[in-house]
C-alpha cells in the first residue's frame, strides 16, 4: 500500500538548468544533440503553438537532464534529499531519453533507479513538472512498467509511479493521486500489484486505496479523471478505481514520475530496473475519453509537436 511522502519536495529538489536560459529558450522545443549518442540526438522542433487552451502534451524530445528545453517546458529532475524510500539518494544520472523502437515516435523519457544493496549504491530518479498548475480534468500517460531488472538480480522491492499531487505536504488541501506499480511487493504484500491511491492528507496519512493483483509488465495507458467530486482511475480503458467524498484532487497538484526502492532487501551485486514514459497529456476542465485522448495524441505527433502548453501558470 502506498506510504506518505513525508519530506516537503520543493525543499528538497534543485533545477538542472541556469534560471537565465528559460526566458531565451522558453518558447523552444526539442534538444542539442544527445549525450547518449548521435543515434540519439533530439530533433529539432518548430516554436510552440498555441494550440488548443487547456492543453499540456509532452513527448520527452530532450538531450538529457541538462537540455535547457527541459526546464524551459517545466520540467525538473530531483537531486536533493529526503524520502520516500532510501532517504537521500536521488539523482539526475537515472534520467535519459535515448531512442525506443517501441515507444511511439520512437523516443521516451526513461527512469533508471539502480541499487547494489546499499544505500551508497543506491540511486533513484524522479522527473516533476512545476509552474504550470494541474487540477481538474483528464490526465493521460503512455508509460512502461518493467517487471524485472533491466540488468543483475531479480527480488528488489521497486515502486514505479506515475501520480499529481500538491506542491507542499503541509496544504490544508493537499491532493495526490497516485499510480504505483510493485512488481515483487513491499510493505507486506507479495506482488506484483498495481495500486491506484486517492489522499486526503500525508501527515498522519489519510487514503483510500486499490491494489490490482496481477502483472502489469509493459507499455500501458494509464489515466485519471478528476472530474464531478470524483477520481477515477483506469489501465488502458478499463476503469479500476473510483474514490470521492474527501479523496479528490482540491487543488492544483504537478506531476511526477518516479522510480525508487522501499528498502534494500539484499546485496548480490548492482542491479538496475527501467521505468519508462513515452508522452504525457493534460486536459483542464474536461473528461477526456480514452480513445479521444489517443486521438488527440497521435495528431501532435503527425502535426511534428512534441511539446505544447496552453494551461494557465500558477
Amino acid at each position: 500500500m502506498s506510504q506518505p511522502r513525508r519530506t516537503p519536495r520543493r525543499r528538497a529538489w534543485t533545477v538542472l538548468t541556469l534560471p537565465a536560459l528559460l526566458c531565451v529558450l522558453a518558447a523552444c522545443s526539442g534538444g542539442s544533440p544527445s549525450g547518449e549518442g548521435a543515434d540519439d540526438a533530439a530533433p529539432s522542433a518548430a516554436p510552440t503553438p498555441s494550440g488548443p487552451p487547456g492543453t499540456l502534451f509532452d513527448n520527452f524530445h530532450y538531450s538529457g537532464p541538462e537540455d535547457p528545453s527541459l526546464a524551459a517546458h517545466g520540467w525538473q529532475v530531483r537531486t536533493g534529499g529526503g524520502g520516500p524510500g532510501i532517504k537521500d539518494t536521488w539523482s539526475a544520472t537515472g534520467a535519459g531519453f535515448p531512442s525506443d523502437p517501441t515507444a511511439q515516435g520512437g523516443r521516451v523519457l526513461r527512469l533508471r533507479a539502480s541499487t547494489d544493496g546499499t544505500k551508497e549504491g543506491t540511486r533513484q530518479v524522479e522527473v516533476h513538472s512545476t509552474g504550470t498548475g494541474l487540477f481538474t480534468g483528464t490526465y493521460a500517460a503512455r508509460v512502461y512498467f518493467g517487471d524485472k531488472p533491466a540488468s543483475g538480480r531479480n527480488g528488489d522491492h521497486v515502486v514505479e509511479t506515475f501520480f499529481p499531487i500538491s506542491a507542499s505536504d503541509a496544504s490544508t488541501n493537499y491532493s495526490e493521486l497516485d499510480y504505483e506499480y510493485l512488481p515483487n511487493g513491499g510493505w507486506g504484500s507479495v506482488g506484483p500489484q498495481l495500486d491506484t491511491t486517492s489522499w486526503f492528507k500525508a501527515d498522519p496519512p489519510d487514503r483510500v486505496t486499490h491494489a490490482l493483483k496481477q502483472r502489469v509488465a509493459g507499455w500501458h495507458l494509464l489515466m485519471i479523471t478528476a472530474m464531478n467530486g470524483k477520481a477515477t482511475y483506469s489501465l488502458d480503458g478499463k476503469e479500476l478505481f473510483t474514490s470521492s467524498g474527501k479523496y479528490v484532487a482540491r487543488e492544483e497538484m504537478d506531476i511526477h514520475f518516479s522510480n525508487w526502492f522501499i528498502d534494500l532487501p539484499f546485496t548480490g551485486g548492482p542491479r538496475t530496473w527501467d521505468m519508462k514514459v513515452n508522452w504525457f497529456y493534460y486536459k483542464a476542465g474536461e473528461a477526456v475519453s480514452q480513445a479521444d485522448v489517443q486521438k488527440t495524441v497521435d495528431g501532435f505527433y503527425s502535426s511534428g509537436i512534441n511539446h505544447i502548453n496552453t494551461v494557465p501558470k500558477s
